[in-house]
């Protein structure tokens, strides 16, 4: 009974992939708005994630602000988590929005990714150090500009 519980403790701890500080992360890849694939790999050092739409509007205006280059420039990148919307907004509505803005979002789709952490109200933000996590933080609108001093 022990090892069934002990296997059961590490498949679940194999499945949890949550990011954390001080862990390095493994290179993942997203698409993007044009369904364009790109790879988070040790080069990025931000991190934005947006789950909500309100979140996700907040970072999309700031950006907007911004140069097309500018969360190459930083080593950032900015991922909105989309996966609770209906496939048929999405593709109807939502992407044909995202496509307009002159930055990059990457997209999850899938419910079942769960390796951001996430608070409701708020974005995550990531700072990485040759790929490794040095702190998670929450933050608003205000603070973004703070985020790329």
């Amino acid at each position: 009974m022990k090892k069934i519980i002990l296997l059961l403790s590490l498949v679940l701890y194999a499945f949890s992939q949550e990011l954390l500080v001080n862990e390095k992360i493994s290179n993942f890849s997203l698409t993007n708005q044009f369904d364009e694939k790109k790879t988070i790999d040790e080069k990025v050092q931000i991190i934005i994630v947006s789950f909500e739409k309100g979140t996700g509007k907040e970072v999309n205006e700031f950006l907007e602000e911004k140069n097309p280059d500018f969360l190459k420039n930083h080593n950032a990148v900015f991922i909105a988590n989309i996966s609770g919307m209906p496939m048929f907004i999405t593709k109807m509505f939502a992407l044909p929005k995202m496509r307009k803005y002159k930055h990059e979002i990457l997209l999850i789709y899938d419910e079942k990714e769960n390796r951001f952490k996430a608070k409701e109200g708020m974005s995550t933000l990531y700072r990485l150090e040759n790929g490794v996590i040095k702190s998670i933080e929450f933050i608003r609108k205000n603070d973004l500009e703070k985020v790329f001093l």
